[in-house]
């Protein structure tokens, strides 16, 4: 479970304060298909941020099965993000220099998984997301929607606890993005995998089982499907 307690986070910008979270509380609960949703500015990417150890907050903080993962040092939370958590970004961020399999790989060697291991992983991990007959091409090599695809099989391959999607389905076309919550979907039905998206895509609110709105840094909504 993650929980998010009386989380704040200030931005200065010269003698200005920008509040971008206002003292947010809530849980997530193992398995759940959640989406954060709001206008430009209402906090989502920084809460997402946040939980995820990619920025610290100003005030409060943020537990996961336990640990306070906010209060942690920048050695511990980066071991900790490399072992709990899997992230997807809108910009996909692969390495434009490896091949499908090779970036997958990549954070499976950093976790020490031996060759065999790291084949094998990629391999399955490869086929989940049907990229399978892709895994020699390079990023510039695949659409859009097959380097999310990736992307999302990166994320997988340290077995995380969650996953962690800043609006992914921004920069794909209709099918591509229905090819990635189909995916996204059945991983997290079948594997019980938590998934957490900022959005601003309908097609991804639509999915989503629970719906967490937020404006001007504060929780306005939180709906269960």
């Amino acid at each position: 479970m993650i929980q998010v307690k009386n989380l704040s986070k200030i931005y200065k910008q010269g003698e200005l304060e920008v509040k971008a979270v206002n003292n947010i509380s809530m849980k997530v609960y193992d398995g759940e298909f959640t989406a954060v949703v709001g206008p430009s500015g209402s906090g989502k990417t920084t809460l997402l941020n946040c939980i995820g150890g990619l920025d610290s907050c100003t005030s409060g903080g943020v537990i996961v099965d336990g640990e306070p993962i906010s209060s942690y040092s920048s050695n511990q939370i980066i071991k900790f993000r490399l072992n709990n958590i899997g992230f997807v970004f809108q910009s996909y961020n692969l390495i434009p220099v490896l091949s499908a399999k090779e970036n997958i790989e990549m954070v499976m060697l950093m976790l020490g998984y031996k060759e065999e291991e790291r084949t094998k992983r990629s391999t399955e991990l490869l086929e989940k997301v049907e990229m399978l007959d892709m895994s020699d091409r390079r990023p510039n090599q695949m659409s859009g929607g097959q380097q999310q695809r990736v992307a999302v099989a990166r994320a997988l391959a340290s077995k995380p606890k969650f996953i962690l999607a800043d609006e992914p389905t921004a920069n794909l076309d209709s099918k591509s993005t229905a090819n990635l919550l189909d995916i996204m979907s059945r991983l997290n039905r079948e594997e019980n995998i938590t998934f957490i998206f900022s959005t601003h895509d309908q097609r991804v609110i639509d999915r989503a089982r629970r719906v967490v709105t937020l404006v001007d840094g504060k929780i306005i909504n939180d709906r269960n499907e």
